[in-house]
This record gives C-alpha cells, structure tokens and sequence, in this order.
C-alpha cells in the first residue's frame, strides 16, 4: 500500500502556467485525508517552494520536503535538516575551471542566496530568469572561504550551447559529482551522494517506511534516480524518453492533470 507520494514540482505538479489547479489540489487533499504522506521533491530551494507547499498545506509538522534535488531533506514547518549533501570549497574551485575550461557561466547556491563568479563576456548564465526567490552576490573565487557550504552548482545556457558542452565533460567530472539535468537549459551539480533516490531511502528510513510503499512522479532527468527507487515510479506524459522507459505507468501530462490522474488510479482507485 503506498504511504507517501514523492512528486517533482515544473513539468510534472504544476502545469505550464506554474500553477497547481483546483482538481489536483483536491486529490492531494484526498490523499492526504486517507493518511498518505505528500512529499515536494524538487531542484528549488525550500524557499522556492514554500507558496505551493502553502496551497498545499504541507508546512505542519510532520511534513517533509526534498530540495537542491536531493541535496536537502529538510522538514517543511521549520526548516529543519533531516540530511544535507555539500559541495566543498575545492569542489566548487574544480567545477569553476571546468566552466572556464568549456565557456560555460556557473552559478553556485547556498540555502540563502545564488553566487556570481566572472562570466565568459559573451555567454551570461541564463540563471537569474529561473531563480526569483534568492537574492544574487558576486563570487571571489580567489578568496572562497575556506569553510563554506554550497548545495548544488549549475550551468544554465541555451541549449544548444550547453547540450554539446555536456557530451564533453570529462568522465573524472561525472564520478566524482551527480550530474543532472532539470530543463533542456539547466545542468545542476551537486555532491556525488545526493539526488532525489537517495534523498527519499533517507527520508522512508526517517519515517520507517519501505520503498514498496513510495510512489513517485516527475518527468526528467533529475527525476530519474527517484523512479528508480520508489515501489511505483511514475513518468508524465510529458517526460522525457528514458523517464518513460524507467516507469511502471506513464499517465497523462502535466497540462492533462496527470499528477492527479495517477493518484486517483493507484492510490483513492476511484
């Protein structure tokens, strides 16, 4: 029987107006009226999603939210980490020479703001379009403290310019980081032991529930490892091929309330 409901936010809960519509609101209202655990799992930090976690009325104790990509899972009323997966200041140096190496524009992020080291002059991140919910500073990557925390990396460019860039990044790059992408614009970087699979064994552990017991939603690449995991893996309709291959079920998109579509199915079986 499933538990707890594991769901990716842009492209799979949210429509393409980043909007939660009235229907899907009600069948997570349902869901959790019937004791099933609703858990937010996406790259956005807890303040990035903290208005649907609102509409939701997951900010109780209790509740839970996977953020950073797996990179935090943090209680959702407080804020509190349950796990935390880093980058260091030589990791954050080595991915910075990798961007200069490949003429990519990085940004890095904290729990608290998104930093700006020197861009190429002809190739400015694209970033500040996708993160409006933390503020932007100018990075010294020459005077990095020594102790500092960092959640994840991106390199956010055209795709057309990134797409190639990625099929050239050295394999020591992709044993030593968790690479993934969220949109066709967004490579996001972070510590080789987070992603959105290790974050929920994490959390059901936590919560002393078995992976039998999870059902997941998304539809990209950064949704994968979570697929994987979960008892039943769900793509949209609008997920990417590999998502597809990977699920149990592929239901309808995420304008055709597909979120809801599922749960209805699998969990309410009405």
């Amino acid at each position: 029987m499933i538990q707890l409901i594991a769901i990716d936010l842009d492209g799979t809960l949210l429509n393409d107006r980043k909007q939660i519509t009235k229907q899907t609101q009600a069948v997570l209202k349902a869901a959790r009226a019937s004791g099933v655990r609703i858990v937010l799992c996406s790259g956005r930090p807890l303040r990035g999603i903290d208005r649907y976690l609102r509409v939701l009325g997951l900010t109780n104790p209790g509740d839970f939210a996977v953020t950073y990509n797996g990179g935090l899972v943090q209680k959702s009323d407080s804020g509190e980490v349950i796990s935390e997966k880093i980058l260091t200041r030589d990791q954050l140096l080595s991915l910075y020479a990798l961007s200069q190496e490949r003429d990519l524009p990085m940004n890095f992020i904290d729990r608290e703001k998104v930093y700006c080291p020197p861009y190429p002059k002809q190739k400015p991140s694209l970033y500040g379009t996708v993160m409006k919910t933390m503020p932007f500073v100018k990075a010294d990557m020459e005077h990095l403290p020594a102790d500092i925390r960092i959640n994840k990396a991106v390199f956010c460019i055209s795709e057309k310019i990134l797409t190639p860039a990625i099929a050239e990044i050295p394999q020591s790059y992709r044993k030593n980081y968790t690479m993934v992408k969220s949109h066709p614009y967004l490579l996001e970087i972070l510590n080789k032991d987070a992603d959105k699979g290790k974050a929920l064994q994490t959390l059901t552990h936590f919560l002393g529930l078995a992976s039998s017991e999870v059902m997941a939603i998304g539809d990209e690449e950064n949704d994968l490892a979570m697929i994987r995991f979960a008892g039943l893996g769900i793509a949209m309709g609008n997920a990417i091929d590999a998502l597809k291959a990977e699920a149990q079920f592929v239901t309808k998109t995420n304008e055709q309330e597909g979120v809801a579509y599922a749960i209805e199915k699998y969990v309410l079986k009405r």
